[in-house]
Protein backbone atom coordinates (compact mmCIF):
# COMPACT_ATOMS: atom_id res chain seq x y z
CA UNK A 1 0.00 0.00 0.00
CA UNK A 2 2.78 2.48 0.81
CA UNK A 3 4.42 1.81 -2.58
CA UNK A 4 1.15 2.72 -4.29
CA UNK A 5 0.92 6.00 -2.40
CA UNK A 6 4.59 6.74 -3.04
CA UNK A 7 4.13 6.35 -6.80
CA UNK A 8 1.05 8.60 -6.81
CA UNK A 9 2.74 11.31 -4.74
CA UNK A 10 5.87 11.13 -6.88
CA UNK A 11 3.73 11.55 -10.00
CA UNK A 12 1.90 14.55 -8.50
CA UNK A 13 5.19 16.18 -7.49
CA UNK A 14 6.72 15.66 -10.94
CA UNK A 15 3.71 17.33 -12.55
CA UNK A 16 3.72 20.17 -10.00
CA UNK A 17 7.46 20.79 -10.42
CA UNK A 18 7.29 20.80 -14.22
CA UNK A 19 4.39 23.27 -14.09
CA UNK A 20 6.09 25.57 -11.58
CA UNK A 21 9.36 25.57 -13.51
CA UNK A 22 7.42 26.18 -16.72
CA UNK A 23 5.75 29.23 -15.21
CA UNK A 24 9.11 30.62 -14.06
CA UNK A 25 10.65 30.04 -17.50
CA UNK A 26 7.60 31.40 -19.34
CA UNK A 27 6.82 28.07 -21.01
CA UNK A 28 3.42 27.16 -22.36
CA UNK A 29 1.25 24.36 -21.01
CA UNK A 30 2.10 22.34 -24.14
CA UNK A 31 5.82 22.74 -23.41
CA UNK A 32 5.24 21.36 -19.93
CA UNK A 33 3.21 18.42 -21.25
CA UNK A 34 6.03 17.67 -23.73
CA UNK A 35 8.53 17.55 -20.86
CA UNK A 36 6.28 15.16 -18.94
CA UNK A 37 5.93 12.95 -22.02
CA UNK A 38 9.72 12.88 -22.46
CA UNK A 39 10.21 11.81 -18.83
CA UNK A 40 7.54 9.13 -19.33
CA UNK A 41 9.19 8.00 -22.56
CA UNK A 42 12.48 7.28 -20.78
CA UNK A 43 10.67 5.54 -17.91
CA UNK A 44 8.63 3.39 -20.33
CA UNK A 45 11.75 2.33 -22.22
CA UNK A 46 13.50 1.31 -19.02
CA UNK A 47 10.56 -0.52 -17.46
CA UNK A 48 9.69 -2.55 -20.58
CA UNK A 49 13.34 -3.46 -21.12
CA UNK A 50 13.53 -4.86 -17.63
CA UNK A 51 10.18 -6.66 -17.90
CA UNK A 52 10.85 -8.34 -21.25
CA UNK A 53 14.51 -9.28 -20.91
CA UNK A 54 13.62 -12.99 -20.63
CA UNK A 55 10.49 -12.86 -22.80
CA UNK A 56 10.50 -14.24 -26.35
CA UNK A 57 9.97 -11.66 -29.08
CA UNK A 58 6.32 -10.89 -29.77
CA UNK A 59 5.05 -12.33 -33.05
CA UNK A 60 3.01 -9.29 -34.10
CA UNK A 61 1.67 -5.88 -33.15
CA UNK A 62 -1.53 -7.22 -31.58
CA UNK A 63 0.37 -9.62 -29.32
CA UNK A 64 2.56 -6.71 -28.22
CA UNK A 65 -0.50 -4.60 -27.43
CA UNK A 66 -2.08 -7.43 -25.42
CA UNK A 67 1.12 -7.66 -23.38
CA UNK A 68 1.06 -3.89 -22.82
CA UNK A 69 -2.58 -4.04 -21.67
CA UNK A 70 -2.16 -6.99 -19.34
CA UNK A 71 1.37 -7.32 -17.99
CA UNK A 72 2.88 -3.87 -18.50
CA UNK A 73 -0.16 -1.87 -17.37
CA UNK A 74 -0.61 -4.15 -14.35
CA UNK A 75 2.98 -3.65 -13.28
CA UNK A 76 2.55 0.13 -13.25
CA UNK A 77 -1.11 0.71 -12.37
CA UNK A 78 -1.85 -2.54 -10.49
CA UNK A 79 -4.71 -3.47 -12.81
CA UNK A 80 -5.19 -4.45 -16.43
CA UNK A 81 -6.59 -2.13 -19.06
CA UNK A 82 -10.38 -2.47 -19.04
CA UNK A 83 -10.82 -2.52 -22.80
CA UNK A 84 -8.58 -2.84 -25.88
CA UNK A 85 -9.98 -2.05 -29.32
CA UNK A 86 -8.32 -1.97 -32.70
CA UNK A 87 -9.23 -1.28 -36.29
CA UNK A 88 -6.55 -3.79 -37.40
CA UNK A 89 -4.88 -0.97 -39.33
CA UNK A 90 -2.45 0.17 -36.66
CA UNK A 91 -4.81 2.08 -34.37
CA UNK A 92 -5.44 0.84 -30.83
CA UNK A 93 -7.66 2.34 -28.16
CA UNK A 94 -6.97 1.42 -24.54
CA UNK A 95 -9.67 2.27 -21.99
CA UNK A 96 -9.10 2.50 -18.27
CA UNK A 97 -12.39 3.17 -16.49
CA UNK A 98 -10.68 3.98 -13.18
CA UNK A 99 -7.39 5.54 -14.21
CA UNK A 100 -5.16 5.48 -11.16
CA UNK A 101 -4.08 9.13 -11.27
CA UNK A 102 -7.70 10.31 -11.49
CA UNK A 103 -9.36 8.19 -8.81
CA UNK A 104 -8.39 10.59 -6.02
CA UNK A 105 -9.27 13.72 -7.99
CA UNK A 106 -12.76 15.15 -8.01
CA UNK A 107 -14.67 14.96 -11.28
CA UNK A 108 -15.39 18.68 -11.16
CA UNK A 109 -14.81 20.89 -14.20
CA UNK A 110 -11.79 22.67 -12.66
CA UNK A 111 -10.00 19.34 -12.35
CA UNK A 112 -10.88 18.03 -15.80
CA UNK A 113 -9.21 21.13 -17.26
CA UNK A 114 -5.90 20.08 -15.71
CA UNK A 115 -6.27 16.41 -16.71
CA UNK A 116 -3.84 16.68 -19.69
CA UNK A 117 -1.03 17.44 -17.25
CA UNK A 118 -1.71 14.21 -15.38
CA UNK A 119 -1.88 11.97 -18.44
CA UNK A 120 1.15 13.35 -20.29
CA UNK A 121 3.56 11.19 -18.31
CA UNK A 122 1.49 8.07 -19.01
CA UNK A 123 1.34 8.80 -22.76
CA UNK A 124 5.12 9.00 -22.70
CA UNK A 125 5.41 5.75 -20.74
CA UNK A 126 3.32 3.92 -23.34
CA UNK A 127 5.22 5.45 -26.27
CA UNK A 128 8.59 4.64 -24.68
CA UNK A 129 7.64 1.03 -23.97
CA UNK A 130 6.36 0.49 -27.49
CA UNK A 131 9.41 2.20 -28.96
CA UNK A 132 11.70 -0.17 -27.09
CA UNK A 133 9.68 -3.09 -28.49
CA UNK A 134 10.25 -1.80 -32.03
CA UNK A 135 6.98 0.06 -32.59
CA UNK A 136 7.19 3.73 -33.51
CA UNK A 137 3.87 5.32 -32.61
CA UNK A 138 1.93 8.38 -31.49
CA UNK A 139 0.02 8.21 -28.21
CA UNK A 140 -2.78 10.59 -27.34
CA UNK A 141 -5.24 10.54 -24.47
CA UNK A 142 -8.79 11.68 -23.97
CA UNK A 143 -10.67 12.23 -20.75
CA UNK A 144 -14.40 12.05 -21.33
CA UNK A 145 -15.48 11.80 -17.71
CA UNK A 146 -13.09 11.37 -14.82
CA UNK A 147 -11.79 8.93 -13.65
CA UNK A 148 -12.13 7.24 -17.05
CA UNK A 149 -9.41 7.72 -19.65
CA UNK A 150 -8.87 6.55 -23.25
CA UNK A 151 -5.41 6.22 -24.78
CA UNK A 152 -5.20 6.07 -28.56
CA UNK A 153 -2.08 4.54 -30.04
CA UNK A 154 -1.43 5.02 -33.74
CA UNK A 155 1.41 2.94 -35.12
CA UNK A 156 3.63 4.59 -37.71
CA UNK A 157 4.55 2.46 -40.69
Amino acid sequence: MSEEALFEYLHMEIVKTILQNGEILGETKDDCINKLEWIGFRVGQSVIERMTKDTPKFKDELETMKYICKEFWSSIFLKQIDNLRTNHQGVYVLQDHRFRFFTNISSGKQYSDSAPMYIGLTCGILRGALSNLGHNCDVTAEVVQMPSCKFQIEMKK
